[in-house]
């Protein structure tokens, strides 16, 4: 989840649940409000009526049942004692209306004029202050909705100004390329934090990229300097061998030699190759064509394995294309093929299968691989094989990271190895 989602997230939360509360109390008060205006006005009618009576007894006899109504009950000295004044809800039945209405009854005690207690009910209609409470939850309901999306919608925009530095660091960072100049970032944004955070991140990615140069001019130079002693040598052992006063074993040892020699050449160049290959120093791309690359690979390989009489087939249901650096193409479908041509037994059978978004290349095996060690750099198996750096798989592994190139290995009795070019 996005920071910006994240915090607004919790921010509307407790929102929601604050002015939820405040909205409960709020109707709760007004609505203590308008049954205590009731209450005083039944207070003020019963002050009225107490009065009418006291002036003239003839009313306490009387029975009014209009919707705003009254009557008289005489009490006896024990119910006056303990008698209290009271308040609660009821429902009255009009004959004018054919149904109960809502009312308000107040029953109170007050000593007449003849020395006796009454009871004093008063009803009072509360329809009005019903339909006053229903509009006042309408108003209430809308007030709430429309502040919660106004104060969302303003938070949101004011989170979204606070936080963009954060959303321009990021973008900065996501299009970094080791080798390339570094696109341009504000170091002084309003925000203190983010201030500090921006140049932290310059400054680390300038020692990054320092870092990066010295490697790969490192790497560079190491290399450069190993293969100029390494061709002397096997040129000094080339003129050796033609000396015709060596003996056969001498030859034999020179040979050994010549041979190492042409290994520690072939690892040279395939650690540089790694090397560039994860710096993605190879950053010319364009649309190459992996049957034409198959195809010229398969004109010399076979002829450097004749003494294993390996058989292979190339069958192509469609003609597939990678976007990626071509001398890259030729090296990762050199490898994939070169290893089935090195670890298939003699006498075996290589497949080739190309479909417009796939290579698969099958080829005969006794054992499966390894699979948590053979991109590891150097693994040759259980089986060692002459001319093998071990570098071959690694480096088809890294080439398919760079280009988010999806590569499947199976075995069912059969060496797969698929390689899809649609990017994951």
């Amino acid at each position: 989840m996005k920071l910006l989602r994240y915090t607004h997230f919790n921010i509307s939360l407790s929102l929601f649940v604050l002015l939820s509360i405040w909205g409960g109390l709020f109707y709760y008060t007004v609505i203590n409000e308008v049954m205590d205006e009731t209450d005083d006005a039944l207070a003020n009618y019963r002050d009225i009526i107490v009065g009418k009576a006291l002036a003239d007894s003839t009313l306490l006899n009387a029975t009014d049942n209009i919707i705003h109504s009254y009557s008289f009950r005489r009490l006896t000295t024990d119910e006056a004692a303990d008698y209290k004044t009271r308040f609660y809800d009821s429902t009255m039945y009009l004959e004018t209306e054919d149904e109960f209405e809502p009312v308000r009854v107040m029953k109170s005690c007050f000593l007449a004029s003849d020395m006796n207690y009454y009871e004093l009910e008063l009803r009072l209609s509360t329809l009005e202050r019903d339909d006053l409470i229903q509009r006042i939850l309408y108003y209430l309901i809308a007030l709430y909705a429309v502040l919660l999306c106004c104060v969302l919608f303003s938070t949101r925009l004011i989170l979204q100004t606070i936080f963009r530095p954060i959303h321009l660091l990021l973008e900065w960072l996501e299009s970094l390329t080791l080798g390339q100049p570094a696109p341009y970032l504000d170091k002084n944004p309003r925000i203190r934090e983010f201030r500090t955070l921006n140049r932290a991140a310059i400054e680390m990615h300038e020692r990054v990229e320092q870092t990066y140069e010295e490697q790969k001019q490192f790497i560079e130079n190491a290399s450069h300097e190993l293969q100029t002693p390494l061709a002397i040598i096997r040129g000094k052992l080339e003129l050796l061998s033609d000396n015709e006063n060596l003996t056969e074993s001498e030859l034999e040892t020179i040979d050994d030699i010549y041979n190492s020699v042409n290994r520690a050449v072939k690892l040279n160049k395939s650690l540089l190759l790694l090397s560039r290959i994860q710096n993605a120093q190879y950053s010319e791309c364009s649309d190459v064509n992996l049957n034409m690359h198959t195809k010229e690979i398969l004109t010399f390989l076979p002829d450097l394995y004749e003494d294993k009489q390996l058989r292979y087939t190339l069958n192509e249901a469609g003609e597939c294309q990678a976007n990626m650096n071509e001398h890259l193409a030729h090296i990762l479908l050199n490898n994939l093929i070169k290893n089935a041509f090195v670890h298939t037994p003699e006498q075996g059978q290589i497949d080739i299968n190309i479909t417009s978004n796939s290579v698969e290349i099958v080829n005969d095996g006794t054992e499966a691989l390894d699979e948590n060690e053979m991109y590891k750099r150097f693994y040759k198996g259980k089986t060692l094989h002459n001319g093998s750096t071990g570098l071959g798989l690694p480096i088809v592994k890294s080439i398919c990271e760079l280009y988010h190139f999806k590569l499947q290995y199976r075995y069912d009795g059969r060496h797969h190895f698929v390689l899809n070019v649609v990017k994951e």
